[in-house]
């Protein structure tokens, strides 16, 4: 992921506008940090498809009693394949 400072990022949007389809996220910093980024259009849909799946997510208190019991007897393997 690209980064460039602020003041660079406005002194030339064009050319990130440019990057930013080919990169995607572009990360825009100021005095040393990250505050705030140029997505390009693709990835700006990806990211509002993957907030619409994240609101579609049953809560636990939504489940029914039997997928609830189905969890909570499941069996896992936490041991490193």
């Amino acid at each position: 992921m690209r980064t460039v400072a602020a003041s660079d990022f406005s002194r030339n949007f064009g050319k990130y506008q440019d990057e930013a389809i080919s990169a995607g996220v572009i990360n825009v910093t100021s005095h040393g940090r990250v505050v705030g980024a140029y997505l390009s259009a693709a990835e700006l849909e990806h990211f509002d498809e993957l907030k619409r799946r994240e609101r579609k997510v049953l809560k636990v208190g939504e489940l029914d009693e039997q997928t609830l019991a189905d969890i909570e007897a499941a069996e896992y393997d936490v041991e490193p394949k």
